[in-house]
């Protein structure tokens, strides 16, 4: 006899992440080694899945960590995934790796942000960077994304804004896609709708920059990624970022850590960070 769930069950969901993903049944039947008419029962109810093929389709769909545990609920079974605070005993490891890592690339910037741009841990290139702002959005928990594009904050500092700005909206477009977060789109909410400062006309990244004095033909870099061109004490200092993420994450707070690096993207940024004094 076939076992029937609620509209409230798990198939709504997992046909919600198929549609999403824009896989047929047929297709996402493949690649999780079953059949289109049994991802049929199961989206609409006619058939309960296992636990193991809930974990198997959340695999084959790219759902997030947090989410699988939804599915898992949905369809009668205990969560897989722990949500560890970050202080927990069992992260301690990650918590020394993390540490050892931002230390290690200094004097250049990088910082970890959890799901919702909050700062968990930053080195002191990016205190460097945040020198002079007001206490305001300065006070814990710091929110990477605000920080970045408050009118108060390192916004009227970019010299490309309009093109950073609307490199990190489209993160977090794509981010809300994935997970469906209720905060993260309140927080865009908030961050599309600051004004831009005054002053803060495009400045369009060149093809190539010494750093905005002149420079000589021998001098020109070209860009090799969509740079934050920044100024910090009279000069206008040039990053590319790179975001790396757990493999197979086990929890969802480590599932959900971002960690960002600021790579300098021209000699000048290279000798000017390498010239100040050893960081305290």
């Amino acid at each position: 006899m076939t076992t029937v769930v609620s509209d409230t069950g798990v198939g709504p969901l997992l046909r919600g992440w198929r549609e999403q993903r824009r896989l047929s049944q047929l297709e996402l039947a493949l690649r999780a080694d079953s059949s289109a008419r049994h991802i049929s029962f199961v989206e609409t109810g006619r058939s309960r899945p296992s636990e193991e093929m809930v974990l198997r389709l959340a695999e084959h769909l790219e759902v997030p960590v947090r989410e699988r545990n939804a599915l898992l609920l949905a369809a009668g079974y205990a969560p897989r995934y722990a949500e560890s605070p970050l202080d927990a005993p069992r992260l301690e490891t990650l918590r020394a790796g993390i540490e050892r890592l931002l230390q290690g690339y200094e004097p250049f910037p990088a910082l970890v942000v959890d799901g919702s741009y909050t700062v968990v841990a930053a080195n002191r290139g990016i205190g460097l960077l945040l020198d002079g702002l007001p206490e305001h959005l300065l006070t814990p928990p710091l929110n990477a994304m605000r920080i970045t594009l408050h009118p108060e904050g390192l916004a009227p500092r970019i010299r490309n804004l309009r093109e950073w700005r609307g490199h990190l909206l489209g993160q977090m477009e794509r981010q809300i896609a994935l997970v469906r977060s209720e905060s993260l789109r309140a927080l865009y909410e908030e961050v599309a709708a600051y004004p831009l400062p005054p002053g803060a006309d495009e400045e369009p990244v060149p093809d190539g920059s010494g750093h905005g004095s002149g420079p000589g033909p021998e001098e020109v870099y070209p860009y090799f990624a969509l740079p934050l061109r920044i100024e910090h004490d009279g000069r206008v200092l040039s990053f590319v970022s790179s975001i790396s993420t757990f493999n197979t994450p086990l929890d969802v707070t480590v599932a959900e850590l971002a960690i960002e690096t600021f790579l300098p993207a021209d000699p000048a940024t290279v000798a000017y960070l390498r010239s100040l004094p050893p960081l305290d």
